[in-house]
């Protein structure tokens, strides 16, 4: 594979020198940690769309669905395998329209378009020679699953009331589905039943009530079939849009110890084709809207306390396939990190990117299989940022953002910096805060040894490229298409650190002390 860069232009680090730098001292709240994520926060998506979805007169989805995926690509393999391991979810809005060929259903159909039908299609089939298939493939890659049920099967929709799905969930079709598995001996880490059936719902809703009794089924289900509690797979919902009423309705009906993870989706950058989504990328203050949504699922969280907390179970950004002209560029960065960032903030478990491959908004194109520039940062999240996350303070400045977690690997601190500025850069001092003493100064951090730095930027200085730099070597894949070494830059300790404008950083200090992450 032939690339014209070796190295990201010069020209880009002159332009960073020439910018205004800006000083700002950054003070990390080591004494006790403010939340936890699991330790494989970092989750993506496979979706059931076949090549026919099309949306904003385009149709990026191709042959990236889950039942035409092609899993022998050597990339697609080793995409998956950098991150030892990688959680996926199956699912998407299709998961409520599908059955499993096993047991009584004799037919399996391919999803055709079809106007009155869910999204736009027909019933779709999962057969059981391509759920062998996707197994064998899970087990080579080393992923951790969790697959989206189909919450809709035996219902019927409302006669008059449109999109609200009414009656008993059947769990006939499942439960042969899951004694297959089990015969199979294969590893599902959890369930989530069904996609964006709370609230209003999205093409289809369930009543709260409705679907807090047939969770319990389901529940009951899972004890029944995996017998012992450690091979048994968790159960999570609603796998929908957060509404208070609906999510508090469902989780009293269903009361503590069924759900064992709560789930919700975010997209709140809007529609795809929206021609303003940079702009709202690059402002603090709308990233900083959807705090509430967090909060709101946090305090439900606390009020009803389940087992794994709250999931983002798909995270795509925008919606109907994400956008064209930014979800595979470099700038699409700056939201989707800083989602992470301040999803973990609020104890947030796991975060599901909207999707692995497929669409717009893929980490990986749909046809190449060649990583997008998320696909790298969010690699270098998974592999530097632990489960234990810490406050962070700082100057008020909105267009940088801070993230400090302890390091995944011990000893030391690891953080993310995010500058949405476009012609201001930054040199950060950190200060680590004095416990239990606010009236005392903070201790400043002066470091004896080199610290680890990670510095992302797009390759000619326009964000909209898709290629990004990491130390200013341009991440491509080799030529047996292995991911790229990611190797960090070891800097003097002593210095501040320089974040360029338009640019994002993780740091990891080793030697920084903090009482949490011991």
């Amino acid at each position: 594979m032939y690339f014209k860069f070796t190295f990201c232009p010069i020209i880009l680090l002159l332009w960073a020198s020439l910018s205004f730098a800006q000083n700002v001292n950054v003070v990390i709240h080591g004494a006790a940690s403010i939340a936890k994520t699991d330790d494989n926060f970092v989750c993506v998506t496979l979706d059931w769309w076949p090549a026919e979805k099309c949306d904003y007169n385009q149709c990026p989805w191709g042959k990236a669905g889950i039942l035409n995926l092609d899993l022998r690509y050597r990339a697609l393999i080793n995409a998956i395998k950098a991150f030892n391991p990688l959680r996926i979810k199956v699912g998407g809005s299709l998961q409520d329209n599908v059955v499993y060929k096993v047991g009584e259903v004799s037919s399996c159909p391919n999803f055709m378009k079809r106007e009155d039908g869910l999204f736009g299609f027909s019933q779709g089939c999962l057969s059981m020679e391509r759920w062998d298939q996707l197994n064998r493939f899970f087990n080579h890659t080393g992923v951790k699953l969790t697959f989206g049920l189909n919450a809709l099967f035996g219902r019927n929709e409302s006669q008059t009331e449109k999109g609200l799905w009414i009656g008993d969930w059947q769990p006939q079709n499942t439960r042969d589905f899951m004694q297959y598995t089990i015969s199979k001996g294969y590893k599902v880490d959890s369930y989530e039943f069904g996609n964006q059936l709370s609230g209003s719902g999205m093409g289809a809703k369930v009543d709260a009530k409705q679907y807090g009794k047939d969770v319990i089924v389901l529940k009951n289900l899972v004890k029944e079939l995996y017998a012992h509690p450690e091979t048994q797979p968790k159960v999570l919902g609603p796998g929908g849009f957060y509404e208070e009423k609906w999510f508090n309705t469902f989780l009293e009906v269903s009361g503590q110890g069924i759900v064992d993870g709560l789930t919700h989706h975010i997209y709140n950058l809007g529609p795809g084709d929206d021609p303003n989504m940079m702009n709202k990328i690059l402002d603090p203050s709308y990233l900083n809207q959807v705090s509430q949504t967090y909060k709101g699922v946090s305090d439900v969280v606390n009020k009803f306390r389940p087992q794994l907390g709250a999931w983002v179970s798909e995270s795509g950004g925008a919606l109907n396939g994400g956008s064209k002209d930014v979800s595979r560029t470099f700038g699409d960065g700056f939201w989707y990190l800083d989602q992470m960032g301040m999803a973990s903030t609020y104890d947030q478990k796991v975060f599901c990117r909207q999707a692995l491959i497929g669409g717009n908004y893929g980490l990986l194109n749909a046809t190449t299989f060649v990583p997008n520039p998320d696909y790298y940062g969010v690699l270098l999240w998974h592999r530097l940022m632990g489960s234990t996350v810490l406050a962070v303070t700082k100057e008020s400045d909105p267009d940088l953002r801070v993230y400090a977690h302890c390091a995944k690997k011990k000893p030391g601190v690891s953080l993310i910096f995010i500058n949405l500025s476009k012609d201001r850069s930054f040199n950060i001092t950190l200060s680590n805060a004095k416990p239990g003493d606010a009236g005392k100064p903070n201790y400043e951090f002066v470091g004896k040894q080199n610290r680890e730095e990670y510095h992302l930027r797009a390759l000619t200085g326009d964000i909209k490229d898709d290629i990004v730099c990491l130390n200013d070597v341009p991440m491509v894949q080799t030529d047996s298409e292995d991911i790229p070494a990611m190797d960090p830059k070891l800097v003097d300790a002593s210095t501040p650190i320089s974040i360029a404008a338009q640019s994002i950083a993780y740091v990891t200090i080793r030697e920084f002390e903090a009482p949490a992450c011991v």
